[in-house]
């Protein structure tokens, strides 16, 4: 394969790198060209093409009142997955002995 030489000859080359899977190594060795040409090209090319942005939709809030805060909890999450809550201020030998016990 002859050299591209024009602009549109590089983004195409830079467009059939993208679409061949390969990395920009193997392609440049493959087609014969200078790896920092190819990386050079690839970047303009990724630069010129548009962005595809997820929309973004907003929802209007409206905030009715403040809650109260719920009590503090004390959590124990198990190997096994499970969660225990315990308020603060429980017994820790009894959490010990039921995380233990749990645990067998």
């Amino acid at each position: 394969m002859s050299k591209p030489v024009e602009k549109q000859e590089w983004l195409q080359v830079a467009e059939a790198f993208e679409a061949s899977g390969l990395t920009q190594k193997e392609f440049s060795t493959q087609r014969g060209l200078r790896l920092s040409t190819l990386q050079s090209w690839v970047y303009r090319r990724r630069r010129q093409r548009p962005q595809k942005v997820p929309a973004v939709r907003l929802l209007p809030v409206e905030v009715s009142a403040i809650s109260p805060p719920s009590p503090a909890l004390l959590e124990v999450v198990l190997a096994s997955g499970a969660r225990l809550r315990f308020p603060v201020g429980a017994d820790v030998d009894y959490v010990t002995r039921l995380v233990t016990a749990l645990g067998r």
